[in-house]
């Protein structure tokens, strides 16, 4: 998302969605560098300022490099409801509760992921449903996730590495 489109969205003062788009982005540094703290207090001051779908889903991505898993499933669903048709809060969701081994929970998430009107990564949906496909031993779903994928992002080697792995392995 870039800045003309953080501004547009909503109701809000310029001054605040400015704010809040530079404290998204300093958060967001933070994050990469690993300073994980400091980057939930600056998109906690984003939100504060001008809450979006991106903001609260970065949180909550944040919370899950903590290993709080919870808090970032609830960060999530607050994306969610400030933004329907924003993919990643689906997604992500589904993916934490992989992480929770909760496979069958997850799927609704991630075939909701994968109707998003809004979202720049929609291979990662399919990967996810193939990763709980392949789990469950469904291979032939999981083939079909996984070349979903590949077909959506034809460079996603990770999606590539498992339609091979498990091709391979059924022949």
């Amino acid at each position: 998302m870039d800045l003309q489109d953080f501004v547009q969205q909503g109701e809000g003062r310029e001054e605040d969605k400015l704010a809040a788009w530079h404290l998204f982005q300093q958060a967001y540094e933070c994050q990469m560098r690993g300073e994980l703290e400091e980057a939930i207090t600056l998109y906690k001051r984003s939100i504060e300022l001008f809450p979006t779908a991106e903001a609260h889903t970065f949180l909550g991505w944040t919370y899950s490099f903590l290993g709080q898993l919870h808090e970032a499933i609830e960060e999530c669903h607050r994306a969610i409801q400030t933004d329907p048709d924003f993919g990643n809060p689906y997604n992500d969701i589904g993916a934490y509760l992989i992480e929770l081994d909760q496979l069958d929970e997850a799927i609704p998430w991630l075939e909701k992921a994968t109707q998003a009107k809004r979202y720049e990564c929609p291979a990662f949906p399919y990967m996810n449903l193939g990763r709980i496909y392949e789990r469950k031993g469904e291979w032939e779903k999981a083939i079909d996730c996984y070349k979903e994928a590949v077909t959506l992002n034809p460079q996603y080697r990770t999606a590539k590495k498992a339609l091979m792995r498990l091709v391979t392995l059924m022949n």
